[in-house]
């Protein structure tokens, strides 16, 4: 791989700056959130799934995006559609050893949307993104695994002294457990990335264990918490995951994973997928069509096992219409 190109560095202070590209792209199949992940080469002997990445390499690409495009290209066939650039994660790798002399990597994550279809894949699959995160999925009520495995010892480790390597916060443990998790609060389904950060925190995802965290050897049987991923790559999931929720209320970006027609169950369905979360039927189609987003397009399907459903299409003069049009939908009963 980072013989295909070469990636910009820098020395700065006697340290190797390098950056790299990373994509999480997203697509919804039978209502279940799908992220594209690949086995990064370089560590050929992980199971752990990597998202697209690649260096930027200047003198190739005249931009991020284009560098980005083109390593999810030649890395999974994909043509991507819709892209955002997300955050830069400027960290010293999590598991970096005191005196590492290795160049140090600027990471810039990157979502991507994608319907995926007809699309011929190598060297890449789709997962579903809770697998890496079963915490996050409340369309069944309260997971198992946060009942039974995360709220208990997030509990027992706000109860625990701070360990001395560990950096002085405004806020108590217990404090952070009920704006991140809701845990004696309410359960805010944008604040992915901070409940993945306190789990990090607290010893209890596997990557924290990899990279030695001294939080991490307090527990005596570690739980298994998601499926775990190369090098940060689950942080940069749950900075997409948290970006694409937030984004669903105030930008139209949903219509991107859905086809051209599809109708309002589909539309509803995919909402929650993304969400985590049930919603009000009626309310949802209300809010729907009151706000303009789509339009009927004249055809019915029959695949939906009762009677023909009207098909619908995403009406892009909402856009113009109104500077936030999305979907402002609240959790609710099915």
């Amino acid at each position: 791989m980072a013989q295909a190109l070469r990636a910009v560095e820098q020395t700065v202070g006697g340290t190797q700056i390098e950056l790299g590209l990373n994509a999480a792209i997203v697509s919804v199949r039978e209502q279940q959130p799908q992220i594209l992940v690949v086995r990064p080469s370089e560590v050929e002997s992980s199971e752990w799934d990597a998202l697209p990445f690649g260096p930027f390499a200047p003198r190739a690409h005249r931009t991020l995006e284009i560098g980005l495009r083109a390593w999810v290209k030649q890395q999974t066939g994909l043509d991507l559609g819709y892209v955002e650039q997300l955050y830069t994660f400027g960290d010293r790798g999590r598991h970096a050893e005191p005196g590492d002399t290795a160049s140090h990597i600027l990471s810039v994550g990157y979502l991507a949307l994608t319907r995926g279809a007809g699309e011929e894949l190598h060297g890449s699959h789709w997962s579903p993104w809770y697998a890496y995160f079963p915490w996050e999925d409340w369309r069944q009520g309260k997971p198992e695994i946060f009942r039974d495995e995360i709220e208990p010892r997030l509990k027992e480790w706000a109860e625990r002294s701070p360990l001395p390597d560990e950096p002085v916060r405004p806020l108590r443990r217990s404090e952070r457990l009920k704006v991140g998790f809701g845990i004696g609060g309410g359960f805010d389904e944008e604040k992915v990335l901070e409940r993945y950060e306190l789990l990090y925190e607290a010893g209890l995802v596997t990557e924290a264990a990899r990279d030695g965290r001294s939080a991490a050897r307090q527990w005596v049987d570690l739980p298994e918490l998601g499926r775990p991923m190369e090098f940060d790559h689950r942080r940069i999931l749950a900075t997409a995951m948290g970006r694409l929720r937030g984004k669903l209320k105030y930008r139209p970006v949903v219509f991107e994973l859905l086809p051209p027609e599809f109708t309002l169950l589909e539309l509803q369905k995919t909402v929650e997928a993304i969400s985590g979360t049930l919603l009000h039927k009626q309310n949802f189609r209300r809010l729907v069509e009151q706000g303009g987003l789509v339009e009927t397009t004249g055809n019915v399907s029959t695949e939906t096992g009762g009677r023909p459903a009207k098909l619908y299409r995403f009406r892009r003069e909402v856009v113009l219409e109104r500077p936030a049009p999305g979907l402002r939908v609240k959790a609710g009963r099915a």
